[in-house]
């Protein structure tokens, strides 16, 4: 469908709809743990975490496969700091080697095809040095999240830095397998209206463990929420700590 927003809007939109929120101060922190690590943010999107991990002195790639975030993260302050790399982990250089990776913003869930799936583990083993770690979050399917998301529940309207304004709301629907199709509509000030589709995986924690054990890495624990509570206690989430 024809977009009525450029490039720059839409990063500015997913910027106001993305805001640090209690799961950058668990991600920052877990990276924290090892002083100035070498750390590679897998599907980094705007930023707006990559950032902060290099400004905290850790040594920070930022890989993300939409040319638009990038191009937004590479103009913000701070981003001299950072390599940036444009596409997924098969991009990554070979002779790449990395302290921790992480996939924040359930970026794990955006990969829904299995085969991508378990080539991107596959990509993370290879670049993680022994006993190197990553983390991850991907909302617990016994959650059902997606139920949740209806246009009376997900509706908000924001401003964009260059006045532009954007009413948007959300609507999923429960396929097989695993996947929950989401459709995200933005209704613009001048009447125009656009939207993007999206098909997220909700893989459940022993699905996690062995798609991770099957790459090669071992899982130290899988939390239930940002404070460290157990699985299904939390925030509805599954975050997955393993190592090489």
């Amino acid at each position: 469908m024809q977009s009525f927003l450029t490039p720059e809007q839409h990063a500015d939109l997913y910027d106001a709809e993305n805001t640090w929120t209690v799961a950058e101060d668990f991600f920052l922190g877990f990276i924290d743990e090892q002083p100035r690590s070498r750390v590679l943010d897998l599907g980094c999107g705007t930023g707006r975490l990559t950032i902060a991990l290099a400004e905290a002195g850790h040594r920070v790639t930022g890989l993300d496969p939409h040319a638009g975030s990038l191009a937004a993260a590479r103009a913000k302050p701070g981003a001299h700091a950072v390599d940036w790399i444009d596409g997924t982990s098969a991009q990554l250089p070979p002779d790449a080697v990395f302290d921790a990776v992480l996939m924040s913003s359930h970026v794990a869930q955006a990969i829904n095809d299995d085969n991508e799936w378990h080539r991107t583990l596959a990509d993370v083993h290879r670049a993680l040095r022994p006993g190197g770690r990553l983390v991850f979050d991907s909302r617990d399917p016994q959650a059902r999240a997606w139920e949740r998301w209806t246009p009376g529940t997900t509706r908000s309207q924001h401003t964009l830095p260059d006045g532009t304004g954007v009413q948007l709301w959300i609507d999923a629907q429960e396929r097989e397998r695993g996947l929950v199709a989401i459709t995200e509509h933005r209704l613009l000030a001048d009447g125009n209206r656009e939207f993007e589709d999206a098909v997220l995986a909700f893989r459940n924690e022993q699905q996690l463990r062995t798609d991770l054990a099957a790459s090669g890495l071992c899982v130290d624990s899988v939390l239930g929420g940002w404070q460290r509570e157990p699985v299904g206690r939390g925030a509805g989430e599954l975050i997955v700590v393993a190592h090489r």
